[in-house]
């Protein structure tokens, strides 16, 4: 979920500049601070093509987060831990990616969604509902990662499915701001550690194996892969790589 510098261009439309100057701009600076001038100035545009398409600078700020919902779902969906057939072992990769997009500078690597919701959950109601959309929607493809584990493995566990998806994106979520309070991702990566520690303890006593091959056909060792293969993985097909102008 890292955006390319933005660079205007006549190939692409005023509303598609002005989408992705907002999700830049906000992460970055908040969006009680983003002014309409400043979003027209980035994206290349008239404020008469900013009125064109958005009546309001709210609008576009819930434009922009379905827009980076969108966005984001298209990179997890080809992300590489997807390539196992056990959802144990795809929800421990989708951790370990997690960690691998900690890089650059804080703005780039932290949430659009949490970052408004922080700032216009109370001021903006169709701000927050659109954010809360976006994490739940997030969290809803966790869930199923979750779900199927616990089918699989045969556990009987107190707690949902869900509690555990939505628990997952607060622990993000809270090392977001972590990060932005030390300027750095140092503690935002301790945090995802301490995560995948926590899913791997719920999981400890597994009493079915899953199936040793990937959904690309080929073999692996029994048993998990460990962090070295997610983070292969994860290293070697970064977010940089579906990073397309968001």
């Amino acid at each position: 979920m890292i955006p390319r510098p933005i660079e205007p261009s006549s190939a692409r439309s005023a509303c598609s500049k002005l989408l992705d100057a907002a999700i830049l701009i906000i992460r970055g600076k908040g969006y009680a601070a983003t002014s309409v001038d400043e979003l027209c100035a980035r994206a290349g545009v008239t404020k008469g093509a900013f009125f064109h398409h958005f009546p309001s600078k709210n609008s576009l700020a819930v434009a922009a987060l379905n827009h980076w919902s969108e966005s984001s779902a298209a990179l997890f969906a080809t992300a590489p831990y997807q390539r196992f057939d056990d959802p144990l072992h795809r929800l421990l990769g989708y951790l370990d990616f997690r960690k691998a997009m900690l890089r650059g500078d804080v703005a780039e690597f932290t949430c659009l969604a949490g970052t408004m919701l922080q700032e216009a959950y109370r001021t903006h109601p169709d701000i927050r509902y659109a954010c809360d959309a976006c994490i739940r929607t997030h969290a809803a493809n966790v869930e199923s990662e979750i779900a199927d584990a616990l089918k699989l493995y045969d556990i009987d566990v107190p707690w949902t499915a869900k509690s555990l998806a939505l628990h997952t994106q607060a622990v993000l979520q809270g090392a977001f701001i972590l990060a932005k309070a030390t300027g750095n991702a140092e503690v935002a990566e301790s945090s995802v550690d301490h995560l995948r520690r926590y899913v791997e303890l719920l999981f400890r006593r597994p009493r079915k194996m899953a199936s040793a091959k990937t959904k690309a056909g080929a073999r692996r060792p029994a048993g998990r892969p460990g962090h070295a293969e997610y983070r292969s993985l994860a290293q070697s097909h970064g977010p940089d790589d579906h990073a397309n102008d968001r």
